[in-house]
């Protein structure tokens, strides 16, 4: 059996690297990925305020869209 040796501030070094470039690399699906969460958390956020409200019925959601309140 071969044993190998890390020295372990070489290695966070190197795994530190690795990760600021395959960040950099993939820019765009890190991008993609935190807007996903983000809207994620934002309809968490809408369906928990719209649970505090009164129920509506769909004609009445109609109207107000179209303007004729």
């Amino acid at each position: 059996m071969v044993q190998t040796s890390f020295n372990e501030p070489a290695l966070k070094r190197a795994l530190k690297q690795a990760l600021v470039e395959a960040l950099q690399e993939q820019r765009e699906l890190l991008h993609e990925v935190f807007a996903e969460v983000l809207e994620e958390f934002a309809l968490a956020e809408a369906i928990r305020e719209g649970q505090k409200t009164k129920s509506t019925t769909r004609a009445e959601v109609v109207r107000v869209l179209e303007g004729k309140r």
